[in-house]
């Protein structure tokens, strides 16, 4: 019985090229969104409650920090997946 061929090596480094570019585009769509949901957030508190310097402030902080969250759980499975 004919075994599968295996991916050469190139084969193997276009695809890890591709998924680095993948994760690395996440990780840029992953921050700027959570940002500005973060900023139209703290722009709508603002708005209900007033003070709306401070609510876009802290908006744009929990914007960043979910952002930044994100990208850790992002970047634990990327390497979790490597391993495998």
């Amino acid at each position: 019985m004919k075994q599968p061929e295996q991916p050469n090596k190139e084969d193997r480094n276009a695809v890890k090229s591709f998924r680095t570019m993948g994760i690395v585009s996440a990780i840029g769509v992953d921050l700027a969104g959570c940002t500005i949901g973060g900023y139209f957030l703290g722009k709508w508190l603002g708005d209900m409650w007033g003070n709306s310097g401070l609510w876009v402030g802290l908006g744009v902080l929990f914007g960043m920090l979910s952002g930044a969250a994100a990208i850790v759980s992002l970047i634990k499975k990327a390497t979790r997946d490597s391993d495998e």
